[in-house]
């Protein structure tokens, strides 16, 4: 069970950077769910897009696999034979996600792995999950991922990617920025934890536009790249190879 979110609920001075470590992995569950528009949606079509993209015999990743919540959508609409590969560096995250995956009747389909994203070499991959990942990856480093997933995936599949997204216009950046944070408040959290959660990821997650990540994607090889859903500043692409 997932514990309330309470990391920026009291002052804290300095506030440290962002980090997955386990203080964070024992509320990740409501932490994500409060503070990411749509969260339940874009997991669940998870499993729908995967469905219909994966090709017997290539693997499946879901990078940046946190506590499991896609890999096991995943799970759920694919055949029994599917190879599926989880990954994330958080070696606290992986630990709790070995524990759920170890009371799900999937574990047995599922090979979780503690790396990076950046370091992982893929198999022939039909379809590939990032959902909220790549924001936490230096911007330099992007373009080679994204490269390395489409080179390694065969005409048809499928790359799902989530991100938190910037706008290029000053007054929607402001909007929605304004719009997410009175969502986080209609879900409980407090002007002081909105405050503190910005300073903490402030340095560590760097959201893009739109068109940059439709940029590099189509740049990489894909054929077909588009919103497939968006509520204010959260949005997830579908990218075809």
């Amino acid at each position: 069970m997932s514990q309330r979110d309470d990391i920026y609920a009291n002052p804290l001075g300095a506030v440290a950077d962002f980090a997955f470590d386990a203080s964070v992995v024992s509320v990740f569950p409501d932490m994500i769910n409060r503070s990411v528009p749509g969260y339940q949606t874009i997991v669940a079509m998870t499993g729908v897009m995967a469905a219909r993209y994966y090709q017997p015999g290539t693997y499946c990743y879901d990078l940046g696999s946190s506590l499991g919540a896609s890999t096991l959508s995943m799970a759920r609409a694919l055949p029994a034979q599917a190879n599926i590969v989880a990954v994330d560096n958080s070696a606290a995250m992986i630990e709790r996600c070995r524990d759920i995956l170890r009371n799900s009747e999937y574990s047995a389909s599922i090979d979780l792995r503690l790396d990076n994203v950046q370091d992982v070499v893929f198999g022939s991959a039909s379809v590939v999950v990032m959902n909220f990942t790549l924001q936490f990856i230096p911007p330099a480093q992007r373009p080679a991922i994204i490269q390395r997933i489409a080179d390694a995936m065969p005409r048809g599949g499928v790359l799902i990617l989530s991100e938190k997204i910037a706008f290029s216009d000053p007054h929607l950046q402001e909007l929605n920025a304004d719009l997410h944070h009175s969502f986080k408040r209609q879900n409980g959290y407090s002007d002081l934890e909105i405050s503190q959660k910005r300073s903490a990821i402030e340095n560590v997650m760097m959201p893009e536009t739109l068109a940059t990540h439709r940029e590099r994607i189509l740049g990489a090889g894909f054929s077909s790249c588009d919103v497939w859903f968006q509520c204010f500043n959260f949005a997830s692409i579908v990218a075809v190879k």
